[in-house]
């Protein structure tokens, strides 16, 4: 288990500490960011593909799926990162993202939907799914949560 640090009264690990040390810079980052708003949004998507070639192994394979399954199945999304993560943006608003397993030494990875997600199914329904490997049956799944994330 990841080793705990104090800060303010609150509990945080070193990897939760350096996700919202990245996630401050890339607000930092986005703020400082010159050009036209498709230069900026550019700029973001490919920030996303740097993200993903930074990760090893399965990590990185799942992250490369789960981008050509997300930009595909919904092209209007904005690929940014978000803490340090691949995520999808609707509106200013982050829709899904990928938490790579090794991001906190966790033993999968997830696909993950944010509140703005409309997956509600009455009064309890999941917002986080465990990605071991990704085929056919996998890829529609995701297909499927991502357009009805999307209210469609």
């Amino acid at each position: 288990m990841a080793e705990k640090t104090q800060r303010g009264g609150d509990t945080w690990t070193e990897d939760e500490l350096a996700a919202m040390k990245e996630h401050a810079a890339e607000q930092k980052a986005a703020r400082s960011r010159k050009g036209t708003k498709e230069e900026k949004a550019a700029a973001e998507a490919q920030g996303v593909l740097d993200k993903i070639a930074e990760l090893s192994g399965d990590d990185k394979v799942l992250a490369e799926q789960v981008h050509a399954i997300v930009t595909a199945a919904a092209p209007e999304l904005a690929p940014k990162t978000w803490y340090g993560m691949p995520a999808y943006y609707k509106d200013g608003k982050v829709l899904c993202f990928f938490q790579p397993g090794s991001k906190f030494k966790a033993r999968y990875s997830t696909l993950g939907f944010d509140e703005s997600a409309q997956l509600d199914d009455g009064r309890l329904w999941p917002t986080s799914f465990a990605l071991t490997t990704i085929g056919p049956e996998e890829e529609a799944t995701i297909t499927t949560l991502v357009t009805r994330a999307l209210g469609r």
